[in-house]
């Protein structure tokens, strides 16, 4: 039996598809349209539906749509119309408006007519979005029983859900609803900051280069915490549903910042803050699940959940002994949510897969990739043993763009759609934030580190294997940060991802190498990409690589040094390749 999961409501559009209840492919769509977060999140938006990731995960499996017995789509929409009901600040038409939300309504409920149009035969089911965060929280868990928590900006009218989950069923038993939202207070807090709200990772890396006692009374006139593990936000000075930021200019003393302005110490000291009142709401809300669960396991979903830097401070401060939090935490984890809820709650299966790898997406054979090179005029070389070689030149300095086997799923770059580096090297990071990435100097970058060797890097009160998917900030041991400075965050921490044998042997491979030949387990991780979407085919690889200034590109088992080549092939002056030119077919994931 074929489940097909989709998210589609806001943004983070994805498919997956289960075979028996196991992913057979899941996928972002932004991955293959090259537009960023698959669309954006406007209210006349609400039918447009993720074709590509849809039509991937079918090719993957041979079948059509015709053949899928189950769509889950992770929205209710006709609690979301409830909005309307909410009496607060609106933009005529807009978001949360009478009008606003019945347009929003009208084009959701088109979504089953065109997946019919598309060729469903099945059974559609609507997935409320939080309970969909729950499903691909506990679902693909180690755990038998859990507690559960998912925290985003909103579902319908939720913010956050309270739930347990044993052996196949969730129960959902609270819910926090808006316009009390720890995501939105990250959106609205983000572009009071000159971001945008979909920056709330650049937030979280500013927030370690302030203090965080400078703001915190003024944060307590934001954010109160309240009974029963709730939280209550002002709404009428965030203002979430309009452009208005004077509230926050009279609360803070500090005028809204433009993008292009510098960034100042009261910015950094507000970012700081906002960061700690999410610790600590998060930490209230967990501490009270566990008084209210009983359990000894915690699953968490939801953008926020992707907050590295709470995670570990609340995981480890909490009465919780396990940690789940899976690689696709934000929306685009719904798909795989409303696919688990179908196969389980709907369909009745109690056997459950733990998900023990991210790496669900396209991967290509060798032909593929020898096609995708020649096609671009480059120079390479088959290299026997290709980790060996890779850690030889990451040890000499260079940076590499490492495309192996299967595409990650989630928003993290987790070993095989991957740029890395050498962490000892203290200009690393300053080279490539300027040079490569072109973002700001402030972010940080991660270690990707053997698993057996961890704990002798970092300080790591309880072990989880959510670190696998880079999702918690651990403190470096002091005695280690001078040998690895460019993974070193202005705080004394890193957010590690874990790398094992059994989950990525060439990744694991090449780290070893790197251990080898320097006596330092890890290497420096970030995403293969240049202020664009994680590249997904090879083409998407070598574009990126012809562009940005990489060294070097290693290929499956096909190395390319930017040396060897011609000047008018390096350097952007070669002709972009299509997103979609080869076929996804036969190539199924592996890791």
């Amino acid at each position: 039996m074929y489940v097909l999961g989709i998210n589609a409501a806001y943004h983070e559009s994805a498919a997956c598809l289960l075979k028996d209840g196991t992913i057979v492919a899941a996928i972002e769509e932004e991955r293959l349209s090259r537009r960023k977060h698959g669309k954006v999140a406007d209210l006349d938006r609400g039918h447009e539906l993720p074709r590509l990731a849809i039509q991937y995960c079918l090719d993957v499996a041979g079948i059509t749509l015709g053949d899928v017995e189950w769509v889950g789509y992770s929205l209710e929409p006709h609690q979301r119309l409830r909005n309307q009901e909410i009496v607060e600040r609106v933009v005529p038409g807009g978001w949360g408006s009478p009008a606003g939300e019945m347009l929003f309504f009208d084009l959701a409920l088109r979504v089953p007519a065109e997946l019919r149009r598309l060729g469903m035969t099945g059974e559609f089911k609507w997935v409320a979005h939080h309970l969909a965060h729950a499903a691909s929280a506990f679902h693909p868990s180690p755990f038998g029983e859990a507690a559960i928590l998912c925290v985003d900006g909103i579902g319908e009218v939720g913010s956050t859900l309270f739930a347990s989950g044993r052996g196949s069923r969730v129960e959902p038993f609270d819910e926090i609803r808006y316009p009390s939202s720890i995501g939105f207070l990250w959106e609205k807090l983000s572009k009071y900051l000159g971001f945008s709200e979909y920056d709330a990772c650049q937030v979280m890396g500013l927030a370690s280069y302030g203090d965080p006692r400078r703001f915190r009374a003024t944060f307590e006139r934001l954010v109160s915490l309240e009974p029963e593990g709730h939280f209550a936000l002002d709404g009428d000075t965030l203002r979430f549903r309009v452009e208005d930021y004077a509230p926050l200019e009279a609360l803070f003393d500090v005028p809204l910042r433009k993008g292009s302005e510098p960034i100042l110490a009261a910015h950094k000291d507000i970012a700081a803050a906002l960061q700690d009142v999410t610790n600590h709401t998060l930490l209230h809300m967990v501490r009270h699940l566990a008084a209210r669960t009983g359990s000894k396991n915690l699953c968490m979903a939801g953008g926020v959940a992707l907050n590295c830097v709470s995670n570990r401070i609340v995981f480890e401060a909490s009465p919780f002994e396990g940690l789940f939090v899976q690689p696709a935490a934000h929306d685009a984890g719904t798909a795989l949510g409303a696919a688990l809820h179908v196969w389980h709650e709907m369909v009745g299966h109690s056997e459950r897969s733990t998900m023990l790898h991210p790496y669900t997406g396209p991967c290509f054979d060798d032909s593929a990739i020898e096609h995708a090179l020649s096609k671009a005029g480059l120079v390479y070389q088959h290299e026997s043993n290709i980790e060996e070689k890779v850690a030889e030149l990451l040890a000499a300095g260079k940076i590499v763009g490492w495309f192996q086997g299967a595409m990650e799923f989630g928003p993290r770059a987790l070993g095989n759609r991957s740029l890395l580096a050498d962490p000892r090297a203290p200009e690393m990071k300053r080279l490539l934030n300027d040079r490569i990435k072109h973002r700001a100097s402030f972010r940080p970058f991660a270690p990707s580190v053997l698993a057996e060797e961890a704990e002798r890097w970092f300080v790591i009160e309880k072990s989880t294997t959510t670190s696998d998917f880079m999702l918690l900030a651990y403190p470096v041991r002091p005695e280690r940060m001078a040998q690895i400075p460019a993974v070193v965050h202005v705080d004394g921490t890193s957010r590690v991802q874990t790398v094992r044998t059994e989950t990525n042997p060439r990744y694991h491979k090449l780290i070893v190498a790197f251990h080898a030949r320097t006596g330092v387990p890890m290497v420096l991780n970030t995403s293969f990409n240049d202020s664009e979407p994680i590249v997904c085919t090879p083409e998407h690889a070598i574009e990126t690589f012809m562009s940005a200034g990489i060294d070097v590109l290693a290929i499956g088992d096909c190395l390319v040094e930017a040396a060897r080549q011609s000047r008018s092939e390096v350097g952007g002056h070669t002709p972009a390749p299509s997103a979609l030119s080869l076929s996804f077919r036969a190539s199924a994931p592996r890791v």
